[in-house]
């Protein structure tokens, strides 16, 4: 690249407008952050459960499944689409501001209801995939109510249009496209959710409904995540003074690759029945090899990242972030295609891949804060919280990884883990430690978020 960029390219990779924009963002970054607070203070009682000596001593076993059902919807499902809204909200500007904030309150109402369910007597969970469920009528109601938020967001994304962009620079350009490209895989992934509603025969009940009614869509939107994930890298090495290494249409159409698997999503409910083993495998096999069809973009944010070579303070939380979140993301990849059996591998796979999203997440959020109307996170401890949860979550998947060789099954808790040799009990101590470690990295994102925050409210 040229030694003197145009200046378009000295701007911010994306302009973030004051106003409507902003004040949504702002709402949907205040709904992600409390999610994660609730999900940590159930994170807390399932790595306790499952850590070898301490379960023997804690009796947690009984209200496990419940707390895991919590805290996956709280700090996967709930904290992933709501930074999505931050994004989307940024997107398009000031347009349609009245179903933007309905679309916020009852996401917020719906996350509401999901944290207090279990308190107020929801039980009964259920352990499918993708959105795991309490079978209770108070919890099903949040999920609706935030599924309904969620929709209206996703709808005004789409028909609102969006703002020029000028000549502000590919990064722009290209981040544009790929946000409501992704906002068009959420809404493909909510037909399929219909579809799957109207398919599943009638007289099908328990787990197994819930399993085939959240597995087309839930394979769906892991594209949506993904192509954020996509945008907050290049966000990120853009503000760590990486730049464009090929034009911005190229860059746009490597973004429209990664979305395009999706596509197929159309001739696999056409082919079969959803409550069908081979519809549960075609599914499978999408996100398997659809995956690759973002390797070309990847390919490009890796070969910007030289020029982050030499960063500023302001600049080195999210540098910190980037490389934690692609090294987190790249061993969840890799774990995914050494799965053999339903063990503890599975979780290992997942747990990488979506603690790579949630670094990129947090290390956009470090960038944005200030451009929020906030103070600036405090550089130090900024920088140092992503390599102490993504190293905890490392070791922690590892655990899991080691264990699931040895044959420990996933979604078991206490005794029923099985942890009858030493090397299955070194893999699991492995990953209650490195639980514990990213529970503190995770407390500490939330305490320099808010801290930030705070700072900039009490002035």
């Amino acid at each position: 690249m040229s030694e003197n960029p145009p200046s378009a390219e000295r701007l911010p990779a994306f302009p973030v407008e004051a106003g409507v924009p902003r004040r949504l963002a702002v709402g949907w970054l205040s709904l992600g952050l409390a999610a994660l607070v609730a999900s940590g203070l159930f994170s807390v009682l399932l790595v306790l459960s499952r850590t070898p000596a301490i379960q023997e001593y804690i009796p947690l076993l009984d209200f496990f499944h419940v707390a895991l059902v919590v805290h996956v919807d709280l700090s996967v499902l709930i904290w992933f689409l709501s930074f999505a809204g931050v994004l989307w909200s940024l997107a398009v500007g000031a347009q349609g501001a009245a179903w933007g904030w309905s679309a916020l309150a009852l996401g917020a109402l719906g996350t509401a209801i999901i944290a207090l369910a279990p308190f107020a007597g929801a039980g009964n969970p259920l352990m499918n995939n993708y959105v795991p469920v309490l079978d209770h009528p108070l919890f099903l109601a949040g999920l609706g109510v935030f599924g309904t938020g969620f929709a209206l967001l996703v709808v005004r994304t789409l028909l609102t249009p969006a703002p020029a962009d000028g000549a502000r620079g590919a990064w722009t350009t290209a981040l544009r496209f790929a946000m409501r490209a992704a906002a068009l895989t959420a809404a493909i992934a909510l037909m399929a959710l219909a579809w799957s509603w109207l398919d599943i025969p009638a007289d099908m009940q328990g787990q197994g409904y819930y399993e085939f009614l959240f597995w087309g869509s839930g394979h769906i939107l892991q594209f949506t995540h993904t192509l954020l994930l996509l945008v907050a890298w290049v966000w990120m090495a853009h503000a760590c003074g990486a730049k464009p290494v090929v034009s911005r249409r190229t860059l746009t159409l490597l973004f429209a690759l990664a979305a395009s698997p999706v596509l197929l999503a159309l001739p696999i409910y056409l082919g079969d029945e959803v409550a069908s083993l081979q519809h549960r495998l075609e599914f499978t096999q999408l996100m398997k090899y659809g995956g690759l069809a973002t390797f070309p973009a990847i390919a490009v944010i890796l070969f910007s990242l030289p020029a982050t070579r030499r960063v500023n303070a302001s600049q080195r939380p999210a540098r910190a972030a980037l490389f934690a979140s692609l090294l987190l993301f790249g061993a969840g990849g890799i774990l995914g295609y050494m799965i053999e059996g339903v063990n503890v591998v599975i979780p290992a796979h997942y747990h990488g891949s979506i603690v790579g999203v949630t670094l990129a997440f947090m290390g956009l959020t470090y960038h944005l804060l200030p451009q929020l109307g906030f103070g600036a996170p405090a550089p130090r401890l900024a920088t140092i919280q992503p390599w102490v949860y993504g190293g905890g979550q490392l070791l922690h998947i590892l655990g899991l990884a080691w264990s699931g060789g040895y044959g420990v099954q996933r979604k078991t808790a206490g005794a029923a883990q099985g942890l009858d040799s030493m090397e299955k009990i070194i893999g699991m101590g492995m990953m209650g430690l490195g639980g514990l470690i990213a529970i503190i990295g995770g407390l500490l994102f939330v305490i320099v978020a808010l801290g930030a925050m705070w700072r900039r409210q009490s002035r």
